[in-house]
This record gives C-alpha cells, structure tokens and sequence, in this order.
C-alpha cells in the first residue's frame, strides 16, 4: 500500500467524517498483536498499522485484493470511535464497574456505536464486504456475552 493512496483515502474520510483528529500511519501494533487501527480518546488520535491491515485482510479475504476497502472500513470505525458523543461516558463506566457482564455490555456497546458512526462514510464501499469485517470485529465481544451451553 503506498502511503500516498492511503493519505488520500484517509484525507478523505476525513472530510466525510468532519473529524479533526490526529492521523499516523505506523507498521505495526507495539506489542505484536493484530490490531489494524488505534483510537487513543485523550490525544484525539488514530493511528493506523498498514502491515496489520494487510495481515488481517490476507486472513479473513485469502488475498490483498481488496486492502484499499478494507484499510478504509478500519480507518472510518476509528473515526466512528472519534465521533461517539457517548465514549467519554462509556469509558467512564467501563472504569468503574465491577460487574463482568456490565463491562462486556459496555465494551460491546462502544465498538457497536463506532461501527454505527462509520457506515454513514462508507456507503461507498462493497455491504457484503464490511459486514464480514464488522462481525469478524464484534465476535468476540458477542461471545463474551453469549450465554455459556452445556
């Protein structure tokens, strides 16, 4: 992915969205874990790991394909967590509740909202597509509350 493309696409999002936060474009997540994009509340900014997005996309599309789309649906959920007028509020619970299904109802509800803030950017890009990657991201905050079977 060449980081011109990607500053374009993410200038973009950024007109659509109306956000003004910080963008940075790194490698990969600290810590080795796959995570594709970062949204950090107190220094209202993203960044985004290309070589993450390209991992997970070659994982859940068998190829790089569609890696502009997918970098694009990361990106605005990232936007979408900027946008939640109810994240601070969110956090805050999260923060100091003490019971397990609270918190995984509330983490749930935080990507929920981000993912509903980003489809409004987005209508531009394959329905099928970002309905794979959405439900591949809330799985397994939704197992986490399914209840446990016998």
């Amino acid at each position: 992915m060449k980081k011109s493309v990607l500053n374009r696409m993410v200038s973009e999002l950024l007109r659509r969205s109306g956000s003004k936060v910080t963008v940075k474009l790194e490698s990969y997540f600290p810590g080795g874990r796959l995570i594709g994009g970062k949204y950090v509340m107190n220094m209202h900014s993203v960044t985004m790991y290309t070589e993450v997005i390209k991992q997970q996309c070659l994982q859940i599309f068998g190829s790089l394909e569609h890696v502009h789309d997918y970098f694009a649906i990361v990106f605005a959920h990232e936007l979408g967590h900027a946008a939640d007028s109810s994240l601070q509020e969110l956090c805050n619970e999260l923060d100091f509740c003490t019971d397990d299904l609270k918190r995984k109802q509330i983490a749930l509800q935080i990507e929920e909202n981000a993912w509903n803030n980003a489809l409004a950017w987005i209508q531009d890009i394959d329905p099928a597509m970002i309905r794979i990657i959405i439900d591949q991201s809330l799985e397994a905050y939704r197992e986490d509350l399914a209840p446990a079977t016998a």
